[in-house]
């Protein structure tokens, strides 16, 4: 059964686009040709989001592929497919990859067994409310908020994963 998700791409210099662009294109299996436009955030950086469909687990292929460049910015989010849940990818210079379980309305998920050992390992409530921003990737959220108001009304590119 195949999931979809969505691939941000929020900056990257404009001499990684087309790395950028084969990175995905090896993930799906397809070609890609996406529609780069200026991020207005970041000084000569570009933008580009693409949709995609394929097999459960393609978000995760993505994120790995993507992360290759420490220098981009980007977020790969996977729907929920029957059996599975779903999985938002931030990846931001410096702070490495976040990776969390997402529901169908696109919010991270914290299970009863991690909530639990959040609030066993605090010694106090700043430590909870530190390990529960820590665990919703709040800090990923603030760095890449700026970019995505940034590519509002962006074009999106459909793909879809052949094999």
């Amino acid at each position: 059964m195949p999931t979809r998700g969505v691939v941000y791409v929020h900056s990257t210099p404009l001499a990684v686009c087309a790395h950028v662009e084969w990175a995905i294109a090896r993930v799906l299996t397809a070609p890609v040709n996406l529609h780069w436009t200026a991020q207005p955030v970041e000084s000569g950086a570009r933008r580009a989001e693409c949709s995609w469909t394929g097999r459960p687990g393609t978000g995760a292929e993505l994120a790995a592929a993507l992360r290759q460049w420490p220098m981009i910015r980007f977020e790969v989010t996977e729907d929920p497919s029957p059996g599975l849940d779903g999985e938002r990818f931030m990846y931001v210079p410096g702070r490495g990859l976040f990776r969390a379980p997402m529901g169908a309305a696109g919010d991270i998920q914290l299970g009863e067994d991690r909530l639990r050992s959040i609030m066993e390992a605090a010694r106090a409530p700043e430590a909870l409310a530190h390990a529960l921003d820590r665990a919703l990737g709040t800090a990923w959220d603030a760095e890449l908020e700026p970019y995505r108001y940034a590519g509002d009304g962006a074009p999106v590119t459909l793909l879809t994963r052949v094999g």
